[in-house]
């Protein structure tokens, strides 16, 4: 069994920056495609970036450049630098295993950490 612990959220003012990160254990030895997802409110939950082991990523459209995964192999964690914070991006992060970036399901979730951007 994996588990994947998320770190690093909290209430940040718009145009602020927060990294996040998730820590995978348990029967794991290598980390391959990693995600973050996130879900606002009512609204459904949706990819912001993955990654996968060969280095090829894949961003959510409302990223623009802000945000930025990336890995060390050897922690076997994953980051999530999110730059120029926006309200819109209030949300529950989550970070997620997958087969692949496009699979339409994840082998393990975190159990999500909150963020807030406000003034």
């Amino acid at each position: 069994q994996v588990q994947l612990v998320e770190s690093g959220g909290g209430l940040v003012q718009p145009g602020g920056s927060l990294r996040l990160s998730c820590a995978a254990s348990g029967s794991i030895f290598r980390i391959n495609v990693m995600a973050w997802f996130r879900q606002a409110p009512g609204k459904e939950r949706e990819l912001v970036s993955c990654s996968s082991s060969d280095g090829s990523t894949r961003d959510g459209d409302f990223v623009k450049g802000r945000f930025t995964i990336s890995r060390d192999n050897s922690k076997l964690t994953v980051y999530l630098q999110m730059n120029s914070l926006k309200p819109e991006d209030t949300a529950i992060y989550y970070c997620a295993r997958r087969y692949y970036c496009a699979s339409p399901t994840s082998l393990d979730w975190g159990q999500g950490t909150q963020v807030t951007v406000s003034a």
